[in-house]
């Protein structure tokens, strides 16, 4: 019960960023409200750093890890945040259930991690399912739609970067040299369209800064009261219920083929973590 709530809690942040990210679409640049992202993250970090004294918990050996991890990272945020000013959002949040099909194959590359038959299985699952919702030959393949796969392929170097990390850094560590990482990458792109936020964009840059940690921070409580296999199975009703606010807020029309192929990606999901736990 306890792993249902936190999961709520994660698909209420997952949800509220999207939105605040569309609210602020064409008003301010990507690169600026990835600048203010970083470092409202990097004041929560601190002041629960500070809060509870693991100030030695930040130090590193693996510097060039955590800017690789981050370089990718911030990659990836930059095409979501894109895509959700120019797509759907249920087609972005499909299209990102595609991290952890790139995710096996770069970590069997990177890693040396072996790719078995039902990995095969959910990474052709996971492929079917990007082409029904992408729909090429009936049209020309979207450019945005491309943006937000590759931006999925840029967070599954980061989760495979992470991975690695998580051998030897705890994970305040990894968020705190997150932010502090993005936060100079994302001043330095903002600089040449600078401007500053007024209004109600001072309001959704601090949700989508908050929401972000938010997200993490319930998906990992979720995980410590659940196996993995419930909490992926949860976390596709992030699916559906992006689409009903695209539908209700937005006018965005509803999809059949999108919820089809977030369903592929995920049943592809949960044949790779059944094969993961026999071993």
């Amino acid at each position: 019960m306890l792993a249902v709530v936190w999961m709520l809690g994660a698909l209420a942040s997952f949800s509220l960023m999207a939105v605040g990210a569309r609210e602020l679409s064409g008003e301010l640049p990507v690169f600026q409200s990835l600048f203010f992202r970083s470092v409202i993250g990097l004041i929560a970090i601190s002041l629960v750093v500070l809060l509870s004294g693991r100030r030695q918990g930040l130090s590193t050996q693996r510097p060039g890890l955590h800017t690789l991890r981050n370089v990718f990272h911030f990659g990836g945020q930059y095409g979501w945040f894109v895509g959700i000013g120019l797509l759907p959002l249920a087609e972005v949040f499909a299209l990102e259930f595609t991290v952890p099909m790139w995710t096996m194959l770069i970590a069997a590359v990177t890693l040396g991690e072996r790719i078995n038959g039902r990995k095969l299985l959910s990474i052709g699952l996971g492929l079917v399912g990007v082409l029904i919702i992408v729909q090429p030959g009936l049209a020309v393949v979207n450019t945005a739609s491309l943006i937000v796969i590759a931006s999925a392929i840029c967070y599954s170097a980061s989760h495979t970067a992470t991975k690695a990390l998580s051998r030897s850094e705890p994970a305040l560590t990894i968020l705190f040299y997150m932010c502090l990482i993005q936060l100079p990458i994302g001043g330095i792109l903002a600089l040449p369209q600078w401007q500053w936020p007024v209004g109600s964009q001072w309001g959704w840059l601090l949700a989508i800064g908050l929401m972000a940690l938010s997200a993490h921070f319930c998906m990992a409580k979720a995980m410590a009261h659940a196996e993995v296999s419930t909490v992926v199975t949860l976390d596709f009703l992030r699916l559906p219920l992006i689409a009903l606010i695209g539908v209700v807020f937005y006018a965005e029309p509803f999809e059949v083929a999108i919820l089809l192929g977030g369903a592929l990606m995920m049943t592809g999901n949960m044949l790779n973590i059944a094969a993961s736990r026999r071993r």
